[in-house]
């Protein structure tokens, strides 16, 4: 093969194989599509910071939560024992991954209006580890778990969540865990 023929196939693929180096492995992952979508794309950058702390829940990726996240990030509807900013959602996932290993999470509805996103998020998976209670823990049997939440982001000019509502169907969840009695 003459020089200029190799050279123009290597070029390009040494090229491609920089491109890729610099992108970080969690940016290809994919991104949990919405079922539904109204008032933006799914690439739109409101749009894609939703679906990255989606990814980040279903994952739990620290890296996920700090591209989705700003770095002023408030939780709007913090619980009990769970500290501000970024340090609560990791601390929630890695507790929540703990217990629930094969976690998923699925968008079913998202609605992007100017710097607002609303998601309803369906989460299943099984409770095969350990769940912490004031009794102690709670060994998961492998029971199914499948709940809803519903969010409210505030989106910044970086594309990054910085305030965040949220309601969980939480008494559905700690029935499936055991926590309560169904």
């Amino acid at each position: 093969m003459p020089v200029s023929a190799s050279a123009s196939v290597v070029a390009p693929a040494i090229l491609a194989l920089s491109l890729l180096a610099a992108v970080p492995a969690h940016a290809a992952m994919d991104l949990p599509m919405p079922a539904q979508l109204s008032g933006a794309t799914a690439t739109d950058e409101t749009a894609l910071a939703a679906r990255r702390y989606a990814a980040f829940w279903q994952s739990g990726d620290p890296a996920l939560a700090r591209l989705a996240l700003a770095d002023d990030f408030i939780d709007r509807s913090l619980p009990a024992g769970r500290p501000q900013g970024l340090a609560g959602p990791l601390q929630a996932s890695q507790v929540f991954h703990a217990a629930v290993p094969d976690l998923k999470v699925a968008i079913e509805q998202m609605l992007v209006a100017g710097d607002r996103v609303s998601l309803r998020l369906h989460f299943t998976g099984r409770f095969t580890g350990v769940f912490p209670t004031p009794q102690g823990e709670l060994r998961g049997q492998g029971q199914a778990i499948d709940f809803h939440a519903f969010d409210l982001y505030r989106v910044n000019g970086q594309g990054r969540i910085s305030d965040n509502w949220h309601l969980e169907d939480n008494l559905t969840l700690l029935r499936q865990l055991g926590v309560l009695a169904p």
